[in-house]
């Protein structure tokens, strides 16, 4: 059976998404879909919404708030190999010409970031983010921005490298462990955030 054709403004609709996805990298919020069109009511947004998905013109990644990905667009994963610069915290490399150890092959989708984010990878060593969930040769994937309090990040904290949570207190910037036994780092001197952490890799040993 042919599928069910589109109205016009199903078509409208459909053109607009496709267009934020090609030049954004994710879908539109039905909110930004609704101010585009100008319409009154999210309710509306949804009933194209969900008669585009009924048609098959859209597909829906589950749990996704940006999940909305045209025909065609969501057979095809985001993968992007992302460069392994060995662990953390034995080091974090900062030359821009430094070779990368490996690579590793991931949906952006399921990090929740745009296929043209400028990620990097590292590889956990040691147990002081062991109550974050983070443990020894999970890898992290990192991308280079400013840092929110509470962010998990990499950074370089007097010249050594390490992965703890970032937070401020009293206007100053200090980094935690996740795992009692670990103090406190307080810069003496400097503290450069070279990444945030957006998502994490385990393999499962057998």
């Amino acid at each position: 059976m042919p599928p069910e054709p589109l109205t016009d403004r199903q078509q409208e609709v459909l053109e607009f998404i496709q267009s934020h996805h090609r030049k954004h990298g994710v879908s539109p919020s039905l909110r930004e879909i609704q101010a585009h069109f100008g319409l009154a009511s999210p309710f509306g947004v949804k009933r194209h919404v969900d008669a585009l998905t009924a048609k098959g013109a859209l597909h829906r990644l589950d749990g996704k708030a940006r999940g909305l990905l045209p025909a065609g667009q969501a057979q095809r994963a985001a993968l992007i190999d992302i460069p392994l610069y060995g662990t953390i915290p034995a080091g974090l490399p900062v030359d821009a010409e430094q070779q990368p150890d490996g690579y590793v092959a991931v949906d952006t989708r399921a990090l929740g970031v745009r296929p043209n984010a400028k990620l990097f990878a590292l590889r956990v060593r040691g147990d002081s983010m062991i109550e974050a969930n983070i443990v020894p040769d999970d890898v992290v994937f990192l991308t280079p921005r400013e840092p929110r309090p509470r962010d998990i990040v990499a950074a370089l904290i007097d010249g050594e490298s390490t992965l703890k949570r970032f937070l401020v207190q009293r206007g100053r910037a200090f980094l935690r462990a996740e795992n009692p036994h670990y103090p406190d780092l307080m810069p003496a001197a400097e503290l450069i955030i070279q990444g945030v952490m957006v998502g994490l890799l385990r393999t499962v040993k057998s």
